[in-house]
Formats: structure tokens, C-alpha cells, sequence
């Protein structure tokens, strides 16, 4: 959680604006170095344009609004605690007169039931005056339940304003000495009371009513104003801690924004002197707190100091849930807006339902329709009636046709062909998730019985059978290889070794917006190929950030950038096996399998001279370099840690063994016997936890197992070689270069429209097969230029996921995306086209090159 929500999580909602102002001193950082970095050119020319803030010193500005914080925060916690320390005073006073008003009181005559010795329960307010035949309740009980048995709701309306009770316990008094009569005659007038009620009502007949009210009273009072100092107390304890935080995190972030060296010395000089930050300070806070526990533990719990503890740590926590609800209510409310904000935007460019009354209210109720029949008016869920619904509809009745009509001539076959149009139109559509979308496939897969044997004569396999068979194929060393990426992409992001190389190389670019942009492309393409292209952009827009704010919002250049990283991201997706999932999809439909070297061999060059294409479109285009200053990225500071070294040398190791895997078959057998080395290093050292294990794309697994499934349920079915062998008569005659450019064109064409992922699923296997059918057979060929083609779709913001995180992008001073829906079109049509004829020209000679 960022600290600017944290202190606002934690902070006391009355003494809200007493903290630290971290937001405004954020945004002072920003202005600073906005001002700073401004064109000098720019204010000459134009007087409009030069710096509000003078920037001569940013060291004094930002000092003086450190000062100012400071002596706000100095001058309210001294009033604070005085006030607070008066009452625990006033307290300890009280409660010596009521412990003395309390031994005056003859015990053993007052002693009702408790244990067998005839002693008082422990932890009531009344055990000490024998009304020990009250039902027990639990020491969590809250103030409110305590006002509603006493009825005394009236005058106690409020218990957390324990400031404002002090020398209230004679009128307190008095109230109870009004009303002592009356419960004297409802005590008097019972007969139904049990014994124990019978004595410990004679014993009350024995002393007089106003004494009894008194110390009832007064024992009241003192347990919830105690309680409320507590919480007070806490509260200050709280209020020191956080904003010595603050100072600390808002120090640092100047340092780190404007390259200065302030917080050292200004949490010297400044903070650690200051009175509330002083160690005596917190030392008279903890002996306070240990004085007001003593005095509950002298009044409630029989002197018994750790059950007090415990009892007012439940309390202050019962407080906290009660006083800070509404803080945490809008808080949450304000980040799940922008998540649905978000999800509304990537809904609306997926051209999803846009109707906000189909998600239902804040509550999670489901919206309803009223609908008219002639039997009456029935409320429906109003999803029944979006376009969503009519689609998924139109595909399920599409599915039962191909049930019925016979097409092929095996049932098996038939059955197989409305599975795959039907899963393959699910997927397409987005109609239901893409990973529930691959859960339906094993299990229509053994309904429709579409296994059969691998051998001759490939008779269909009965449901048991068939599900060892489907269920075989979803967990392969192919899996295990893309849980070994997720766990050193985890390791690498969790631990900044990502961002610190990343940083370092791009405070190599300096300020000419052409080297700029260009190593920017590069570094989110390195990325990709080890962080996956999912997480690599986020990265790369998380360390631009500083550049972007310093640029005006209609830079060309900012557009650039950020289209540029996006764009190299997709194609580093296919740069490693392990960048993206459609690798891990052609690995699975390649036999033999290539090398990691293999692979590298292929792709890097297509990669590098896609993106050198790509980057001279984008200057041609956006021209970024007029106008633009650039400020230059700093890299990290930090030294690497023994735990960093560690990561790198099995992140490093691994990767090498992954290279070499075919070399050494005899001994590990397979990548994703490799793949189990960083996961047992890194989740066994405790470097990553469960949680990041919890953490992992798991639907991206899931949907990949799917695809598995789908693959040897339509090859065991013999459906995928009777297409096959139908296609194969379409090319007949074309050369194998005629067949690539064919399938690549496809697959290009299809993959910008839906997902890269579930492109690879559904045509990787049909070419495998159309491959090794050819006069000259090279399956592994075209598997793996179409791989790289699936990778090169990113003509539109919802082809692949750099490309709707690029969209996503805002300028932090307007709110305005920027890119639109038109950049993509004009500069990513271009760009597919440029890594398309790439791969039919470089990328063909490499790989027949490399054998495959």
C-alpha cells in the first residue's frame, strides 16, 4: 500500500488534518522538478511559461514546507498531550479515591457467588460488590452493551469522549442515588431470583443505597474513561510514529526525484530534535499507557495487569473498527471506482457490454428487469438481456447443429468438430473467462467421447478411460517450464534486480529523444523475454514516470514512448521461450523440441530488426524530438544484496542449463525438470513466499492446459489430420515458403482481433499437422514462424496486453489518455506489417538455417 493511503487508513479522523500533508509535499516534488528541468528557451520566449516556484534553491523551498509541517505537527501534539496527560492525572486521582471508597466497603458480607472460596468473578465491575449472579459476558463487550445494562444510555452517549468526563462521577452520583430506590424495590419485590440472587440481595439490603450507587457509579466511569485513554493514548503513540514516516518517505522521495542528498541531514537537524520525536517523548507515552493499564487492572480485573492489557487491546481494536469504518468505507470505495473505471475502459475497448446496470450495485446484488408475461410480471437478471447473453446463446445452439448434423463420417470426429468450433468461438468472443473457456474442454472432451486409442485400430475410449487420457495431457514439462518463468520473473520484479538493470541501461540513453525512445524499445523487449510481456511494460512506464511528468501533456514524444514500449514489448514476446505463453504453446507442438539456442538464433534477430523498423516509423511519424527536453533517468543506488546475488546466479545458472538442455537429456531429460531448480531455490530459501506462489497467472495455466487438452483431444480424435489433410490438398502444389506466407498472413490477421494466446491454441496444432504433410516436410518451421507471428499482431489496444496497459497510460495533471484508439491503427497496422515481412525474409533463412 502506497504511504499516502496508508496514513489516511490509520490516521484519526479528527485529527485528519494535524499529520503531515505527504500529498502536497508529493506534489511540491513534482513542481520542483518540473520547474527545474523546464526549457530555458521556452520561458525566454514566452513569460507565461516560466516557473511559478522559484527554483533557485529547491532546497529552501522544499525546506520551508518541511518547517512548516513540522511546527504544525510540534504544536499539536504538545497541546495534545497536555491535555491528555491532565486527564490521566485526574484519572489516577480518581481512581485512588475509589479504591479507597471501595476498601471501606465490609466484603465479606457483600461476597456472592464466585468460586468456592467465596471470592468475587475477576474481570466484572461488579465482583467486588457481590452482584456475582449477573450473566457472564465476554471481555470484548463493548461500551455500548455496558450502557444498555445499566440504563444509563441517557447520560453516556457518547463513551469515546473520555476527555470531557473528568469530574463527572458526583453527578454520575447523583443520577444513580435517583434511581437506587427503585431498583432496591425491583430487587426486593423478586421471589424467582435463585438463592445465589436471594443472598447477594440481603446483602445489598445491608448496606445503604446510596454508598451501593455510588461505587456502582463510580466504577462505571472509571472503567470507560479509562478505556478512552487508552485508546487516546494509543492514538498519540500512533500519531508520532506515522508522521516520523512521513518525513522519512517524503525526504526520500525529493532526494530520489531531484538527485539531492536532504533527508540525512534534515531528519537530523530538523526531525529527530523536534519534541514529539525525541525518545523521552515515546517513553512518557508507554509509562502513561502502563499507568492507565495498572489503574483498569486496580478497578476491573482484580489487579490482574496482563488480562487488563489484553482487555484494552481488544478495546482499542473494537474503536478502531468502530471510529475509522467510514474513513476505510470511502477509501475502498474510491479504489474499487477506479478498478471498475479501469475494467469499464478495457471492457469498452474489447467492445464489451458497456451497460453499467448488468454489473449490479456496490452491494454485489445482480440488477433485475421486469418482464411482462401472459401469466405475469416476472423479474429477471438484467444480463439475460445484453448482447453477451444473445452471443453466448447463438454459440451453444451453434454447438448442438454440429452434434446433430453429420458432417464427418466418425461420430468421433463429428463430436470433436463442435468441440473445437465451440470452444474456439468461446475464446474468440470472450463470452465467459478464456481460463473457465479451457475447463469445459477436458470435460466435453469425456462426455463426447472424442479419444481413441493411439495405436491401431483406434477404437474410442469409454469415459474412465478417455479421462486419465485428456487429463495426461494438461500437465506436461511444458507447464512446469512456464511455472519456472513465473517464479524467476516473480523473483527479479519482487526484488527490483529487473528495474535496477533497467534504470542502469537507460541512464546510458542521455537526453536525445531518438536514443531515448530507442533504448527504451529495447529495454522493455529484454524484459519481456524474462519478465513475460505482461509485467515488462508496467515496469518500463513505472520508471519513465519522472521523464513523462516533465514533458508537456501534448508531447509527441510522450505518445511515442509509450506506443513505442508497447510495441517492443509485444515483439519481445517472442524473443525466449518463456516470454509469453504461444512459445510455450509451439514447444508443445514441435518435435523434437528446438534448443534455447536454437530459439535465440531465430528470434533475436527478427526481434531486433522488427524494432528498429518499428522505432524509425515512430520518429517518422510522431517526430519526437521537436520541442522536447528530456530529463535523464537515474539509476538505482542501491547495492546489490547477498539475497539479489543469489537470485541472479540461479536466474542466470537456470537459463544456461535451459540452453543446454539437449545436451544433456541423458541427465535432466526435459526444460521442465530445469524449470523445478529456481523454484525450489527461491520458494525453498523462504525469497518468495506462498503468496507469490498464490500470485501467479494461474489463468494464464489454466488456459494453457486447456489448450493442451484441446490439442490431443482433436489429434487422438483424428479430426486435426482429416483438416489437415484437406488444407494440404488447398496448398497442394505451393512450395513450403507459399505455405508460410500463407499461415502467417492468418494467423497475423486473426491474432490482432483476438487473443495472441488463443490464436496460438487453435492454429499452432492445424499447422503442425499441415507441416508434416508436405512434400518436404518442416512442421517445426511453421510452428515456429507462427509463433512469432502471433507475437507481431498489435495493430489494435486490445491486441495483447502491452498494448491495453499502453492505452491505459494517463497524463497525472489533465487525466487524458495519450494514445488513442487512432495511434494504434495508423502506427501499429504499420508495425505488424514491417515484423510480418520480417519473419517471411529474415526469419525463414534463419530457420532453415537452424535445421528446423
Amino acid at each position: 500500500m502506497k504511504f499516502s493511503h496508508s496514513i489516511q487508513f490509520n490516521a484519526v479522523p479528527d485529527w485528519s488534518s494535524h499529520y503531515i500533508a505527504y500529498s502536497n509535499l508529493k506534489k511540491l516534488i513534482y513542481q520542483l522538478e518540473k520547474s527545474i528541468h523546464q526549457s530555458p528557451i521556452l520561458a525566454q520566449n514566452d513569460a507565461e511559461a516560466s516557473p511559478l516556484i522559484n527554483t533557485d534553491d529547491p532546497d529552501a523551498v522544499f525546506r520551508r514546507a518541511l518547517d512548516q509541517e513540522l511546527e504544525k505537527i510540534c504544536s499539536f501534539y504538545q497541546l495534545k498531550e497536555l491535555e491528555i496527560y491532565g486527564e490521566v492525572g485526574d484519572l489516577m486521582k480518581e481512581e485512588e479515591e475509589f479504591g479507597a471508597e471501595a476498601d471501606g466497603v465490609d466484603m465479606d458480607q457483600l461476597d456472592g457467588p464466585g468460586d468456592k472460596k467465596g471470592r468475587p468473578r475477576r474481570g466484572s465491575i461488579f465482583g467486588k460488590f457481590g452482584f456475582g449472579g449477573r450473566q457472564r459476558r465476554t471481555s470484548t463487550m463493548s461500551a455500548s452493551t455496558i450502557e444498555e445494562e445499566e440504563g444509563d444510555s441517557d447520560d453516556d452517549a457518547d463513551e469515546r469522549t473520555g476527555l470531557n468526563m473528568s469530574g463527572m462521577s458526583r453527578d454520575r452520583r447523583k443520577t444513580y442515588d435517583a434511581n437506587a430506590p427503585q431498583a432496591e424495590g425491583d430487587l426486593r419485590s423478586s421471589r424467582e431470583l435463585p438463592p445465589s440472587r436471594r443472598r447477594a440481595s440481603q446483602a445489598y439490603d445491608d448496606y445503604s443505597d446510596q454508598a451501593f450507587s455510588t461505587l456502582v457509579a463510580s466504577g462505571m466511569t472509571l472503567k470507560k474513561r479509562t478505556i478512552s485513554l487508552y485508546v487516546s493514548l494509543c492514538e498519540l503513540k500512533s500519531f508520532i510514529q506515522l508522521n516520523k514516516t512521513g518525513f522519512s518517505k517524503v525526504c526520500k522521495k525529493y532526494d530520489k526525484t531531484l538527485n539531492r542528498n536532504l533527508k540525512s541531514v534534515y531528519i537530523k537537524e530538523k526531525v529527530a530534535p523536534a519534541y514529539p520525536f525525541q525518545p523521552v517523548t515515546m517513553q512518557h507515552i508507554d509509562e502513561n499507557i502502563q499507568n492507565v493499564e495498572k489503574a483498569y487492572a486496580d478497578v476491573i480485573t482484580k489487579g490482574d495487569v496482563p488480562t487488563a492489557r489484553r482487555e484494552l487491546r481488544l478495546h482499542l481494536r473494537e474503536h478502531v473498527v468502530w471510529e475509522r469504518n467510514t474513513v476505510w468505507r470511502e477509501m475502498i470505495g474510491i479504489e474499487r471506482k477506479a478498478q471498475a473505471a479501469n475494467m469499464g475502459l478495457r471492457r469498452t475497448l474489447l467492445g464489451g457490454d458497456q451497460d453499467p446496470k448488468l454489473q449490479g450495485d456496490e452491494t454485489g446484488e445482480v440488477a433485475t428487469k421486469e418482464l411482462d408475461t401472459p401469466i405475469g410480471k416476472y423479474r429477471c437478471p438484467q444480463w439475460l438481456f445484453s448482447s453477451t447473453f444473445f452471443t453466448l446463446m447463438g454459440i451453444i445452439v451453434l454447438f448442438v447443429i454440429l452434434l446433430v448434423v453429420p458432417i464427418m463420417k466418425k461420430p468421433e470426429q463429428q463430436n470433436c468438430l463442435a468441440l473445437l468450433v465451440f470452444v474456439s468461438l468461446l475464446w474468440a468472443t470472450e463470452v465467459i473467462p478464456l481460463f473457465v473457456t479451457a475447463l469445459l474442454v477436458p470435460f466435453l472432451a469425456v462426455i463426447l467421447r472424442v479419444a481413441r486409442e493411439d495405436q491401431k485400430p483406434h477404437h474410442r475410449l469409454d469415459p474412465k478411460d478417455a479421462t486419465k487420457y485428456i487429463f495426461a495431457a494438461m500437465w506436461t514439462p511444458v507447464i512446469m517450464l512456464l511455472l519456472g518463468g513465473f517464479t524467476i520473473a516473480a523473483a527479479l520484479s519482487k526484488f527490483h534486480i529487473a528495474k535496477m538493470m533497467a534504470t542502469f541501461v537507460l541512464s546510458k540513453a542521455g537526453t536525445r529523444p531518438r536514443t531515448v525512445l530507442i533504448t527504451n524499445m529495447f529495454v522493455a523487449m529484454i524484459l519481456s523475454m524474462w519478465i513475460s510481456n505482461v509485467a515488462s511494460p508496467v515496469l518500463c512506464f513505472s520508471i519513465i514516470q519522472p521523464l513523462l511528468r516533465n514533458l508537456p501533456s501534448d508531447s509527441n514524444f510522450s505518445k511515442a514512448l509509450i506506443l513505442g514500449i508497447a510495441l517492443a514489448a509485444n515483439i519481445g514476446g517472442a524473443a525466449s521461450p518463456i516470454a509469453s505463453p504461444q512459445n510455450i504453446i509451439a514447444l508443445q507442438n514441435m518435435r523434437p523440441q528446438p534448443s534455447w539456442g536454437k530459439w535465440f538464433f531465430v528470434a533475436l534477430p527478427v526481434c531486433i530488426i522488427s524494432i528498429l523498423l518499428i522505432w524509425i516509423l515512430l520518429l517518422i511519424t510522431f517526430q519526437p524530438g521537436k520541442g522536447t527536453t528530456i530529463v535523464p533517468i537515474r539509476p538505482m543506488k542501491d547495492k546489490f544484496t547477498g539475497v539479489q546475488y543469489f537470485i541472479s546466479i540461479v536466474t542466470v545458472v537456470t537459463i544456461v542449463l535451459w540452453c543446454v538442455t539437449h545436451q544433456l537429456e541423458h541427465f535432466f531429460g526435459d526444460m521442465g525438470v530445469v524449470a523445478i531448480i529456481p523454484m525450489v531455490a527461491f520458494f525453498g530459501t523462504g525469497i518468495l513466499t506462498k503468496e507469490d506462489f498464490n500470485n501467479f497467472l494461474w489463468t494464464i495455466i489454466i488456459l494453457a492446459a486447456g489448450g493442451l487438452s484441446l490439442g490431443k483431444a482433436v489429434s487422438s480424435s483424428g479430426l486435426l489430420h482429416t483438416i489437415a489433410a484437406t488444407v494440404t490438398e488447398k496448398v497442394e502444389g505451393m512450395s513450403l515458403y507459399g505455405v508460410l506466407v500463407v499461415f502467417a498472413a492468418l494467423i497475423l490477421v486473426i491474432a490482432t482481433f483476438i487473443s495472441h494466446t488463443v490464436a496460438a491454441l487453435i492454429f499452432l496444432p492445424l499447422v503442425h499437422q499441415v507441416g508434416a504433410a508436405l512434400k518436404e516436410p518442416h512442421p517445426n518451421l511453421l510452428v515456429m514462424s507462427s509463433a512469432l507471428m502471433c507475437s507481431a499482431a498489435m495493430g489494435l489496444p486490445t491486441s495483447g496486453f502491452p498494448n491495453m496497459t499502453a492505452i491505459m497510460m494517463e497524463d497525472s495533471q489533465t487525466g487524458q489518455r495519450y494514445l488513442q484508439v487512432k495511434h494504434f491503427i495508423s502506427r501499429g497496422i504499420p508495425a505488424s506489417i514491417f515484423t510480418f515481412l520480417v519473419v517471411i525474409s529474415l526469419g525463414y533463412g534463419l530457420l532453415l538455417v537452424a535445421g528446423l
